[in-house]
């Protein structure tokens, strides 16, 4: 797929390709209520105005779920499941493709162009959906050992139960913000003399505030209450992923994390992306994780061997 040419213009290192298409909300100063759209190039393509322009008549299967479209969030659109998604994406890419079985819908069409083809200066973007609940797993052991050296030393750094189950805890899901979302630096307890006897905390602003580059997972349908998902039926209940900074008050974290874990010192934002990579999006690049030598629990067990996604990723740190 990584191969597929557009009619669009397309810069060669674009993140938004063909390849991609991934989903967001966006707004503009001539159309300011939150729809979805999709990017693509240095364009999003607003998914109502697209709707509206008859340009998914080609898509029969996705006719009676128009509606989701006019929504200020993709919650709607992401609860039709796994198979619509793929649908609606590949249908989106064929669109742009250079050889378009469907050209007059949007290549020819100068007026819908026009009018559902915004360039990407010119979009705010909003978060992509409304979050009800939100779970942060320590999913990396190279990021598990390295955080349990700062608080337990290198012999401790692994919980005895790190390979045996998904380490979590249920972070704020209010505080979870779109990229570019000023955050203020928080203020909390600090044992400024870890060594001192008896030890007394000062309350002051966070001294050793770090950043954390993680892979948000979106959820697109639940299950009901008290009845499990069987880890083999796990894919088909993900709708994309985001880029996330899982910000970090460390010196707050050392004092409080004690015995119930983190609390203040991570729940006072954490940053996502606003462009959902759909799950089919990264279907190429599943390869099999780290190998587990710990048996794990038959529930736990997946058939599927390439059950983790290679992908590389960087941070770039501006200082003022």
């Amino acid at each position: 797929m990584a191969s597929l040419k557009s009619w669009l213009p397309i810069a060669p290192k674009s993140p938004f390709s063909l390849a991609n298409i991934p989903f967001g909300i966006i707004s503009t100063s001539l159309k300011p209520k939150p729809r979805p759209a999709v990017a693509i190039g240095d364009y999003a393509l607003d998914l109502a105005a697209f709707a509206q322009g008859n340009g998914f008549t080609k898509l029969d299967s996705f006719s009676t779920d128009l509606a989701v479209l006019n929504s200020s969030t993709l919650n709607d659109f992401a609860s039709l499941g796994r198979p619509v998604h793929r649908a609606v994406r590949s249908y989106l890419q064929s669109i742009f493709s250079e050889e378009t079985p469907h050209p007059n819908l949007l290549r020819n069409n100068e007026t819908l162009k026009k009018e559902a083809l915004i360039p990407l200066t010119e979009v705010k973007n909003h978060l992509p959906l409304a979050i009800g609940d939100y779970t942060d797993f320590f999913a990396g052991r190279n990021h598990a050992f390295n955080v349990g050296v700062l608080f337990r030393g290198a012999e401790n750094a692994l919980q005895p139960n790190y390979h045996h189950i998904p380490v979590a805890y249920h972070g704020r899901a209010s505080s979870v913000v779109v990229s570019g979302t000023p955050l203020r630096r928080p203020w909390g307890q600090i044992l400024l003399d870890p060594k001192a006897d008896p030890k007394v905390p000062t309350f002051t602003p966070c001294k050793r505030l770090d950043i954390e580059l993680e892979l948000g997972m979106f959820i697109c349908k639940g299950n009901d209450l008290g009845q499990p998902v069987p880890v083999d039926q796990a894919d088909e209940h993900v709708f994309g992923y985001v880029l996330m900074n899982d910000w970090s008050a460390r010196d707050i974290q050392v004092w409080e994390y004690v015995p119930l874990g983190p609390f203040n010192a991570k729940n006072f934002g954490t940053s996502i992306s606003p462009w959902v990579v759909l799950a089919d999006a990264l279907e190429s690049y599943r390869t099999t994780g780290i190998e587990n030598k710990t048996e794990l629990q038959s529930y736990l067990k997946e058939s599927r061997k390439e059950n983790a996604l290679d992908i590389q990723l960087e941070v770039d740190l501006t200082s003022r």
